[in-house]
């Protein structure tokens, strides 16, 4: 197995640097997908708690080591889940903030819309650069 790297002197080269760029369509479908996520974890994802707690409970009481075991597996799956949702909701809410906080990132040049990206670029090569 090989892996892309760049060379030792940590110099890329004449490889171009790329330019990020997102379009508030994105930015939604991200949002909306971890939102979805979030709720369809919080409604699905604690359906075996009960019949999990139960079984435990009930193979302990008869003396089984394995009631204990089933008693961690519910308690770990409880914590990642929790865990899970917690991201969900982060990049669900972030995904909100960006899209408002980045709404007026459009400039009026010349009676032409014109994007942060675009700006950049005048300043490529001017004086001093």
């Amino acid at each position: 197995m090989q892996l892309n790297q760049l060379p030792a002197d940590g110099g890329g080269g004449s490889t171009p640097q790329g330019d990020l760029t997102v379009d508030q369509k994105d930015l939604a479908a991200i949002g909306d997908r971890a939102f979805k996520l979030w709720e369809d974890l919080g409604r699905y994802g604690r359906d075996a708690w009960s019949s999990s707690q139960t079984a435990a409970s009930d193979l302990k009481t008869q003396g089984f080591t394995l009631g204990g075991a089933v008693d961690r597996v519910q308690s770990r799956w409880e914590e990642q889940l929790t865990s899970l949702l917690d991201a969900c909701a982060h990049i669900s809410n972030h995904m909100d903030f960006t899209k408002k906080v980045h709404q007026g990132d459009e400039y009026y040049i010349g009676g032409q819309i014109s994007s942060i990206s675009t700006l950049d670029k005048g300043f490529d090569g001017g004086k001093g650069h």
